[in-house]
């Protein structure tokens, strides 16, 4: 009899591998066209005469190399938490970019600098043949695909660092605008323009380069969300049923996810278990209707304590019913009692004393008892309202 085998099923893709091959797929294809752009546009600059063109190939270049970065971080970032890192990976991006930010600046400076010289001395300038036009014009067309293609990949996957390297591509489609310019200008007998666009590219590059590194920068010192993101937070939170208030919200950025960390003020009265399902309620809304967010650590205030006298000098619960058996000493009823909830308030003790009608002897045995209770207690300066319960 044949053997009849299942065939194995393979595991289904996490988000993190998913976002992963995105990134690498978007990110080699701009490698493969920078390539042939960089061997073109050096290779023609050369033969066309053009220091304009030259420098927009090693701008080229410089994305190349930039693409080479991003490959590497893409694959270490979204790996997932381990007991080393758990947060994730997030900050290697983050590091990714501020690295592209400095090829950019150095190449900028670089490029800058050579053109500026020959400005300064003219029998060093070049006179570019008409065909470097259509070097200029090919890295256009070609830049401005990837932008799109990149920055649209960048907003499904939410990485900054795709969306640096598409404003990248951006960049190199400006600087190919001003080549343009500059071989036309040169081209038309003003021989000095070829240089000047250098210069400008240069400039452009160095710039895109320094807020790539700035942006970044304010990343790694955990720089918050924009205001408008977090007007969208404190509206989702105040929005679940059960939050009275919220303080202390505090957001930032790793790689292309943020998270957040917020204070909720709840009824003080109300369930461990109720208040955990406020906070798990905020959590999952804010998950779900903030698409930068991927963590949320919520903490539960009975209320704001920003405002409110510190609880921290009072004593806990075992040391607290070691004072209220000393205080009740002379009240035997209090061994009937069967429940004891203590709420830390306004840098007070409320108590709320649960007893079983059974340990009492009428309506006006409960009242007496009660007002004994509650003077009793009193007699602690740290205790604030008491309420006597029956059941």
């Amino acid at each position: 009899m044949a053997e009849h085998r299942t065939p194995a099923r393979r595991p289904p893709e996490t988000p993190g591998a998913a976002r992963a091959k995105e990134m690498h797929r978007v990110t080699l294809t701009g490698a493969a066209v920078n390539l042939i752009l960089t061997v073109a546009q050096i290779a023609g600059g050369i033969w066309t005469q053009s220091q304009a063109v030259v420098a927009d190939g090693l701008h080229t270049l410089s994305d190349l190399l930039s693409d080479g970065v991003v490959l590497f971080a893409t694959r270490q970032s979204n790996r997932t938490a381990d007991e080393a890192h758990p947060y994730g990976h997030g900050r290697i991006e983050t590091l990714a970019t501020v690295i592209v930010g400095l090829i950019l600046v150095g190449v900028g400076l670089g490029i800058g600098s050579d053109a500026t010289e020959r400005l300064f001395e003219p029998e060093r300038l070049f006179s570019p043949e008409p065909l470097a036009l259509f070097f200029a014009a090919l890295a256009i067309v070609s830049k401005e695909s990837l932008y799109h293609y990149t920055m649209r990949v960048s907003g499904r996957v939410r990485s900054q660092m795709l969306e640096a390297n598409a404003w990248h591509h951006r960049s190199d489609v400006l600087s190919s605008v001003v080549v343009l310019a500059g071989v036309g200008g040169t081209l038309a007998g003003l021989p000095y323009l070829d240089a000047v666009a250098a210069v400008a590219v240069a400039a452009m590059i160095a710039g895109m380069g320094g807020r790539m590194i700035w942006n970044s920068f304010r990343e790694l010192i955990d720089t918050g969300l924009e205001q408008a993101t977090l007007v969208r937070i404190r509206e989702t939170i105040s929005a679940v049923g059960g939050v009275r208030g919220l303080h202390l919200l505090r957001t930032r950025r790793m790689g292309g996810a943020a998270l957040a960390d917020v204070h909720i003020q709840v009824d003080p009265r109300i369930s461990v278990s109720e208040g955990h399902q406020i906070s798990e309620t905020v959590r999952r809304n804010l998950i779900r209707d903030i698409d930068e967010l991927v963590d949320v650590t919520v903490h539960i205030d009975p209320e704001d304590d920003l405002s409110a006298p510190a609880n921290l000098e009072l004593p806990g619960r075992a040391a607290l019913l070691r004072q209220l058996a000393a205080a009740w000493a002379d009240i035997p009823i209090t061994e009937s009692i069967d429940r004891i909830e203590i709420h830390y308030l306004k840098g007070r003790v409320d108590l709320d004393l649960f007893l079983p009608l059974s340990a009492l002897a009428g309506e006006q045995d409960a009242e007496q008892t009660a007002a004994l209770l509650k003077s009793a207690s009193r007699r602690l300066d740290v205790v604030g309202e008491v309420g006597v319960f029956l059941h």
